[in-house]
């Protein structure tokens, strides 16, 4: 191991730049504290032989490959750290992944198949491995599966500072396949996709709504959990009191939800609060003229769906979680989204329906 390798930790592993606080991780993190990370999981790779067998390219001959996905569970950051997938487009790959996201990938363009289980992994060959990061979690992985099989790594050693992960995930793929594609072209098409089912259908009730606008709820940080849905709601209805609006999120979201539906019961307003699958919430999305959320796991499936979206972030800026496709109109407050007025958000939205001619 040459002391070089540390940089690994922090500098991209391609030749282009991303949107990331690189410098203020670096600035608050001890370097002995992130030496002695990168030492552990080197010395793992050596424990586990499989320092030798990392490559560092993706070639013609590797046709059949396995994709390693599990440090990062959530769906928000599955659906970016997956992202560039589409430029494995012609290859065999099998992924492996969280049993909640599994679900997200069945239907896949690329992805031959999803498994869940190691043993579903077990007799089987392939010509290269993709890991996601060097965790231990993963690298153990690897070397019960696939032991002699050799592997690049999406993230390796680069651990710790936050990154725009789909920008990150193209151009770290874009590096691997020998940069066919240029710095702009990346920037310019670089987003997260999904596939539905034919058969996904949220509620029959969305047969009816031609025209809807959707409010995701709810949140798992309270940082990215808003306040103020009763004064977004007031002026959305006084600019049209004819709007549809259909309000999502997961369980986190009922009591916000009863409470808005308790004022708003006799509006045109749909609850479907902790009744949809993530897919299902996704196509109701997909169907819809723009989304009002927070930053999270439905903001990032609409960006795969191409929905218009009016975003509210704290701590990551916009460019930290979008790309230069998504069409966004977006808020943002430095410590929580909270700090961000009604006003604020429907200024965004007036300007949204204005542009989009919604």
């Amino acid at each position: 191991m040459k002391p070089s390798s540390f940089k690994r930790t922090y500098v991209f592993p391609f030749q282009y730049d991303v949107p990331s606080y690189t410098t203020e991780f670096i600035k608050n993190t001890s370097v002995v504290k992130r030496y002695i990370k990168f030492v552990k999981r080197y010395l793992y790779l050596v424990f586990k032989r499989q320092n030798n067998l990392e490559v560092g390219q993706i070639y013609q001959h590797h046709h059949r490959i396995l994709w390693i996905n599990k440090s990062a569970p959530s769906l928000g950051d599955s659906l970016m750290d997956l992202s560039s997938r589409v430029m494995l487009n012609g290859k065999e790959v099998v992924l492996f992944t969280d049993v909640k996201n599994a679900h997200i990938y069945r239907q896949d363009h690329i992805f031959s198949k999803v498994v869940t289980s190691i043993n579903q992994l077990k007799d089987h060959k392939y010509d290269l491995v993709i890991i996601d990061s060097y965790s231990t979690r993963s690298i153990k992985i690897k070397s019960e599966v696939q032991p002699k099989t050799p592997f690049v790594g999406m993230y390796g050693y680069y651990n710790g500072p936050e990154v725009n992960r789909t920008l990150f995930s193209f151009h770290r793929m874009n590096q691997l396949l020998g940069y066919p594609e240029s710095e702009a072209e990346i920037n310019s098409t670089a987003r997260a996709t999904m596939n539905f089912p034919k058969d996904t259908v949220a509620a029959p009730i969305f047969h009816f709504l031609n025209k809807y606008v959707v409010i995701a709820l709810g949140g798992e940080w309270d940082y990215r959990i808003y306040d103020k849905w009763f004064d977004v709601i007031d002026g959305l209805f006084a600019r049209s009191s004819v709007l549809n609006i259909v309000l999502v999120g997961s369980s986190n979201a009922i009591e916000i939800a009863n409470e808005l539906m308790s004022v708003y019961g006799q509006k045109n307003i749909v609850n479907m609060v902790d009744q949809l699958t993530f897919v299902q919430t996704a196509n109701v999305i997909k169907g819809s003229q723009i989304l009002l959320c927070c930053d999270g796991g439905l903001m990032h499936a609409a960006n795969a769906v191409g929905t218009p979206i009016v975003p509210l972030f704290a701590r990551l800026t916009p460019e930290m979680q979008l790309t230069y496709c998504i069409v966004a109109f977006s808020s943002y407050d430095e410590l929580n989204v909270k700090g961000i007025s009604a006003e604020r958000i429907l200024d965004r939205y007036d300007k949204a329906c204005k542009l989009l001619e919604i």
